[in-house]
């Protein structure tokens, strides 16, 4: 038992009729810049993480190293 497009339909319409179209256009402006104030907020975390370290390959051979113990 889903919704159908008419249950859809009717549920838009009870939500038009109470809350009224410039309420819910105040509430879909309101929620898109929320999400663009997110996005941006991620984006700068994303800036200000110092990049990593990735080091230097030192090339070279490796020795064993001896040790005499008595």
């Amino acid at each position: 038992m889903g919704l159908s497009v008419t249950h859809l339909l009717v549920v838009l319409a009870i939500v038009v009729v109470v809350f009224g179209t410039k309420r819910l256009r105040n509430i879909g402006a309101d929620l898109g810049g929320a999400i663009k104030g997110f996005r941006t907020a991620m984006k700068e975390g994303e800036e200000d993480k110092p990049a990593e370290d990735k080091g230097e390959a030192i090339e070279g051979e490796v020795t064993s190293k001896k040790t005499d113990k008595d």
